[in-house]
């Protein structure tokens, strides 16, 4: 089979293919401000054309070029010890929520998506400031749920900003979190490809064909960062979030 039949596979119209491209695109927007959230804005609107099981194994991969594009700049500013911490917390996570992606029923996993987004974007909303400082105790429960969450929803990375926020200085919280979610795509992008997710040649032709959309969402992002406050848009995408989870969650109780 050539280039154009694996695409075929998937069977979307010129409009369908748009509007994915275009979720794609103000994911990476968000990704680019934000440093994770790739999931939490685009499996809503990628829900519509493919199942949650397809979406977090394509947005791995993106995930995993986009990263590396954040890390390469900062990577002198990462914190070794935290970074070391967080690790294998988050590894364990990451094969739990694989395992749980794998497993669980479609239906299922569209209400905990709707659930797990709404529950962040209301977090965010509501509460106006952040602990001062956690205990690095508290590596072990934010990188095994942040783990699991980024396998089985696509984005843990909101867990790690918490936790390294509370820690560290502004640049070094954002280095080493880049640094672990760059770490966390090596790990789910190697249990998706243990566990066969990656032997479908469309859908890495697929992953293929929205690189230049991602690429577009990255640079956006990252031109947007230098003409509003990262803290504004941020808010503004939270409101969006929470939108596309209550409609999720309308979805699975109207089925």
């Amino acid at each position: 089979m050539n280039l154009l039949s694996w695409l075929g596979q998937w069977a979307f119209a010129p409009t369908q293919w748009l509007v994915i491209g275009l979720a794609i695109s103000v994911a990476y927007i968000v990704f680019g401000i934000a440093g994770f959230g790739t999931a939490l804005v685009a499996a809503p609107i990628l829900l519509l054309f493919m199942p949650l099981s397809k979406i977090i194994p394509l947005l791995v991969l993106l995930d995993f070029v986009a990263a590396l594009g954040n890390l390469l700049p900062s990577r002198r500013d990462v914190s070794r010890p935290e970074l070391l911490r967080l690790l294998p917390c988050m590894a364990l996570g990451c094969t739990l929520g694989v395992i749980f992606l794998l497993n669980l029923k479609s239906d299922l996993l569209l209400l905990l998506m709707g659930l797990f987004i709404s529950s962040y974007a209301i977090y965010s909303l509501l509460i106006k400031t952040r602990p001062t400082q956690l205990s690095s105790r508290w590596a072990f429960p934010m990188g095994t749920v942040g783990g699991m969450f980024g396998a089985l929803f696509g984005s843990g990375g909101f867990l790690y900003a918490i936790y390294l926020n509370s820690r560290l200085p502004k640049d070094p919280a954002r280095a080493t979190q880049s640094a672990l979610i760059s770490c966390s795509t090596v790990v789910r992008l190697s249990l998706f490809i243990v566990a066969g997710v990656y032997a479908e040649l469309p859908l890495l032709v697929l992953a293929l064909c929205l690189l230049p959309a991602m690429a577009l969402g990255l640079w956006a992002g990252r031109r947007l960062t230098m003409k509003m406050s990262r803290e504004a848009f941020v808010r503004l995408v939270t409101w969006l979030v929470l939108a596309s989870g209550i409609a999720l969650i309308g979805r699975y109780l109207s089925a």
